[in-house]
């Protein structure tokens, strides 16, 4: 089965402002390396949705709906749907994601 991505308009901010930031602090080079593997894991969820793991801010609190990937330091919090992948949340791993997932994730 081939699931289709979609990027929410969350998610989609989420990577401007990661190539923003990047291209102003590591250059061009930089910024679209980052950008095209963050473009490559998502489009990696079209076949195998449910290898990425339960992050464990979620668990902790009972919730298994959400999965995420990783392209190393970055996260991509995605949710299936049926034969769709939504992804809602592009983020530096090493933010604080239990307030970053409860205001994006939880309440979005």
């Amino acid at each position: 089965m081939r699931y289709d991505v979609q990027i929410t308009e969350g998610a989609e901010s989420d990577l401007a402002a990661i190539v923003s930031f990047l291209l102003e602090r590591e250059g061009p080079t930089i910024a679209e390396h980052v950008l095209s593997g963050l473009l490559d894991t998502a489009d990696n969820l079209t076949k195998f949705p449910e290898r990425g793991s339960h992050p464990k801010e979620l668990i902790k609190l009972g919730i298994r709906e959400f999965r995420q990937v990783m392209f190393q330091p970055y996260r991509l919090i995605y949710r299936i749907a049926g034969n769709q992948v939504f992804l809602l949340l592009v983020a530096d791993g090493r933010r604080d994601f239990q307030s970053l997932l409860e205001r994006r994730v939880l309440k979005g």
